[in-house]
C-alpha cells in the first residue's frame, strides 16, 4: 500500500512539474514575443519620425551589426530599400501577411520563417503616411537563445522541486499509514491511536468492528463451554444408568426405572440438540434467506393452541385465545416456532390451576400466572442457557434456548420484544411488529 502511495505521489508530482514548465514556457514565451513586438513598434516609429529610410536606399545595400533587418516596401509590394539583402533581387512583398495586414489596418505582425533567409523571424510592419510600409524584422534565434541559457537552471529547479516534492509525499504517506499501523499491531488499544481528523471515522468503525469481534467471539466461547456442559450432563446419566443396567447390578424394578430415566434424558438430549439446531440456522441465515410472506397471527395461535392443549392439559393449566386477525410479513415457519416457545414456556413454569392467555391485537401478548420472574434476572432471561430456576427447569425439560430463539426470531422480524413479570405473580411477554403498508409489504417499526 505505501509503495503504491508513493507511485501515485510520483506521477502526480511529475505531472505537476512538467505541466508547471510547460505552461511557463509558453507564458513567458508569449510575453516575450510581445515584448519583441513592442520593440520591433517602437523602432519602426523612430524611423518613421527621423524620415531617413530615404538616405538609408541612397547609401545602399548594408548589412547591420546587430540582429534587427530593415525593408522598405511601396504601396504595390515592391521593395525599396533591405538592409539585409539587395532589394533588386527581392520578390514582390504584397502577399507577405505583415505587409497586407499593415496595408490594411495600418500595422501588421507574425512570426514566421523567412524564405530570404531561411530562419525564424518576427516581422513587425507599420504602414507610413506616404502609404510606404516600414518592416523591422529580428531573428528568433535570440529568443531561443534565453531559454537554452535558462534551460539548465530550470531544470536544476524541477530535479529540486521533484525531489522536496517526493521527500514531503513521503513524510505525509508515513503520517497517513502511521495510523493504520498502530492499528494493526495493537487492535485492543485503538483509543490510543493519534491520526488526521479526516480518519477518525474509519478507525471509530474498525475499533467497534474489533469490539464486535471479541465480543462475538466470546459469545462462541461461552456458548461452546455451556453447549458442552449441557450434553455433559444427560450423557454422564444416561451412560451411569446403562452401566448399571449392563452390569445387572439393578433389579428388575430398578431397571424400570433407570431405563425410564434414560429414556427422560434422552429426550432433554433431543430436545437440546434441536434447539441448538435452530440457533445455528438463525445465525447462519440473513433475512435475504427467508421466505417471507403474509402471515395471520391469528390463525397462527389458533393452531399453537390446538397443538399445545395436550401438553396444557397434562400440566393442569388452562390456555385461552382472544383478539382479531394481524397480518405479519414474516416467515410462517419461524412466527411459528416463536408462537410455540412462549406458550410452552408459560405451561413450563405455570401452577397447577393456572391460566397463559394468547392475545392478538395490534400486537401479540402471552400472560401467564405462573411463578414469574425475579427482577434481577428479567434482563437475562434472553440469553442463551440462562435459567431463573435450574431445578426446575431440568424437571420440566426446559433447555434454557426458548427465549433465545424466540428474541433471535423477533430480531429477524424487525419486532420489539418486552418483558413485564413479578415474582410469584405471573409474566407478560409482548411482541409488537412492524407496521405493514397497505400492499402487504413492511413500512416501519
Amino acid at each position: 500500500m505505501t509503495r503504491k502511495i508513493k507511485k501515485d505521489f510520483m506521477f502526480v508530482i511529475a505531472v505537476a512539474i512538467f505541466l508547471t514548465v510547460f505552461f511557463t514556457t509558453v507564458l513567458s514565451y508569449r510575453s516575450f514575443q510581445e515584448e519583441v513586438f513592442s520593440e520591433l513598434s517602437s523602432f519602426a516609429q523612430m524611423l518613421e519620425d527621423l524620415a531617413i529610410l530615404g538616405q538609408m536606399k541612397e547609401t545602399g545595400f548594408l548589412k547591420p551589426e546587430e540582429d534587427l533587418r530593415i525593408t522598405w516596401i511601396d504601396a504595390d509590394g515592391s521593395v525599396l530599400y533591405d538592409s539585409y539583402a539587395d532589394d533588386r533581387a527581392l520578390d514582390n512583398h504584397s502577399d507577405r501577411p505583415e505587409i497586407w495586414e499593415a496595408l490594411r489596418d495600418g500595422e501588421g505582425a507574425c512570426a514566421r520563417r523567412s524564405q530570404t533567409l531561411e530562419r525564424s523571424i518576427f516581422f513587425y510592419a507599420k504602414r507610413m503616411e506616404d502609404g510606404t510600409v516600414i518592416r523591422i524584422a529580428k531573428e528568433a534565434g535570440s529568443i531561443w537563445n534565453v531559454y537554452r541559457d535558462t534551460l539548465p537552471v530550470i531544470l536544476l529547479i524541477a530535479a529540486l522541486s521533484f525531489f522536496i516534492s517526493m521527500w514531503i509525499a513521503r513524510c505525509l504517506t508515513k503520517a497517513f499509514i502511521r495510523p493504520i499501523e498502530q492499528m494493526a499491531e495493537d487492535m485492543d488499544h485503538l483509543e490510543d491511536v493519534t491520526a488526521y481528523k479526516e480518519l477518525m471515522p474509519f478507525i471509530r468503525l474498525i475499533r467497534s468492528q474489533h469490539e464486535e469481534v471479541l465480543r462475538n467471539a466470546k459469545l462462541r466461547q461461552e456458548f461452546t463451554a455451556n453447549v458442552s456442559h449441557e450434553l455433559k450432563t444427560p450423557l454422564t446419566s444416561i451412560s451411569g444408568y446403562a452401566e448399571l443396567i449392563a452390569t445387572g447390578m439393578a433389579s428388575k424394578k430398578e431397571g424400570r426405572h433407570f431405563a425410564a430415566e434414560i429414556h427422560s434424558n434422552a429426550k432433554r438430549l433431543l430436545a437440546l440438540i434441536d434447539d441448538i439446531l435452530k440457533l445455528s440456522e438463525l445465525d447462519a441465515s440473513s433475512r435475504q434467506d427467508l421466505a417471507f410472506e403474509m402471515v395471520d397471527m391469528y390463525a397462527l395461535a389458533c393452531a399453537c393452541m390446538d397443538m399445545m392443549a395436550p401438553v396444557a392439559d397434562k400440566h393442569g393449566i388452562a390456555i385461552a385465545l382472544s383478539g382479531s386477525p394481524l397480518l405479519v410479513w414474516g416467515s410462517k415457519g419461524l412466527l411459528e416456532e416463536l408462537l410455540y416457545n412462549l406458550c410452552d414456556n408459560g405451561i413450563r413454569y405455570g401452577r397447577p390451576g393456572g391460566h397463559v392467555w394468547v392475545s392478538v391485537t395490534d400486537r401479540l401478548t402471552i400472560r401467564d400466572d405462573g411463578i414469574g420472574i425475579p427482577k434481577k434476572c428479567q434482563k437475562q432471561v434472553f440469553e442463551r442457557f440462562f435459567r431463573v430456576d435450574k431445578s426446575r427447569s431440568k424437571k420440566t425439560g426446559g433447555t434454557g434456548l426458548g427465549l433465545a430463539i424466540v428474541k433471535h426470531i423477533a430480531e429477524v422480524h424487525g419486532a420489539v420484544l418486552s418483558l413485564e413479570s413479578d415474582e410469584d405473580i405471573g409474566t407478560t411477554i409482548t411482541v409488537e411488529f412492524p407496521v405493514q403498508d397497505p400492499d402487504g409489504g413492511r413500512a416501519c417499526p
